[in-house]
């Protein structure tokens, strides 16, 4: 690169809802900041450009990547692997990339299922004739070719070697703004590798102002069944926050307004699985066997705490949110799903 030519900068959009490109407009007029530092490689969302004009890079052309959603096509490997070529560094950007987001929850079932969901038994399609997407499809001028849909999502680094991790759905913009920064004015970044940036290393908790006490939870409540009180913690009230397991860097917005914190942000270091560790923290403080349960016997100590966590909708959906591609659990695993090792396609 000569002393007049800028950095290059790519942006790609996965398996995702799009909301992570909107997230880096969302630094507002630093955008301008962005442009003056870096000339743009790929980013389809903001401008035309081809594929082949990115396989016509040389390799390791492109500066910095910012690679949003999750692997859930034969395309968006092929973008990964080539993408991973073409850059010297390349950020999991966003949940989706980092944790598989929500495209992984249909990782509890499988691509038959989700076919049969979204194409035969669903009110909103007109598909009288029963027709699902293939691969390849004969018409009289040839042959069309769409993406081959996998059995199984995958996060980014499972696909592809990472060198940084950019958590949020979206990360949010002065976080995103606090990297480019760091990157445009030269500034040390951790080591490559997989570190996480743009993000805290404490609890959301840590960034919440609402009052914390002792919490013994009786059983828990969806968002529209209770008002909660606009002071004190959401866990006390019954309210399934995940705040005590999700890594800080978002300024706690969801439990600062009434809204539980759902786990974008991923989990704290030395955590494996998110899902498992609010769990077990969920555990520590259902109201039972205490007061008037002590001395009960263990078979009625685990009826009443059975009583507690059947309180919970959805648990899969409420612990795995965000992190069930790069969870222990990775996928379900059921007889004929074609995903016996946990990653097939």
């Amino acid at each position: 690169m000569t002393a007049k030519e800028k950095p290059k900068l790519a942006m790609y959009w996965a398996s995702s809802c799009g909301g992570c490109d909107i997230s880096v407009l969302n630094i507002g007029d630093k955008i301008l900041d962005v442009d003056q530092a870096f000339d743009i490689a790929l980013w389809p969302c903001v401008a035309d450009f081809k594929i082949k004009d990115v396989k016509g890079y040389p390799d390791g052309y492109i500066d910095l990547c910012l690679f949003n959603g999750a692997i859930r096509t034969s395309e968006n490997e092929e973008m990964a692997h080539l993408l991973r070529q073409k850059s010297k560094v390349l950020v999991a950007f966003g949940s989706c990339a980092s944790e598989g987001c929500i495209p992984a929850l249909s990782n509890l079932t499988t691509k038959e299922a989700t076919f049969k969901s979204s194409y035969l038994d669903n009110p909103s399609t007109d598909n009288p004739e029963g027709v699902l997407p293939q691969p390849v499809t004969k018409v009289p001028e040839g042959e069309l070719h769409i993406p081959v849909f996998y059995n199984t999502v995958k996060t980014l680094d499972q696909v592809v070697p990472v060198d940084y991790v950019m958590p949020g759905c979206p990360p949010e913009p002065p976080q995103i703004w606090a990297v480019l920064e760091a990157i445009i004015t030269g500034a040390e970044l951790p080591a490559p590798g997989g570190a996480i940036i743009g993000a805290g290393t404490v609890a959301v908790c840590e960034e919440c102002s609402r009052e914390k006490h002792e919490k013994e939870i009786e059983r828990f409540y969806r968002p529209h069944e209770i008002v909660p009180d606009p002071d004190v913690c959401l866990l006390e009230q019954g309210i399934m926050c995940m705040g005590i397991a999700t890594r800080a860097g978002c300024g706690a917005l969801c439990p600062e307004v009434g809204m539980r914190c759902a786990g974008c942000y991923g989990p704290l270091d030395g955590i494996v699985d998110q899902g498992a560790n609010m769990v077990s923290a969920i555990a520590s403080v259902v109201k039972a066997g205490s007061g008037a349960l002590a001395g009960i016997d263990e078979e009625e100590l685990a009826r009443e705490i059975g009583k507690v966590m059947d309180t919970i909708e959805d648990p899969s959906g409420t612990f795995y949110r965000f992190s069930m591609a790069h969870s222990l659990l990775t996928r379900v695993r059921s007889n004929g799903d074609g995903a016996q090792d946990g990653g097939g396609r």
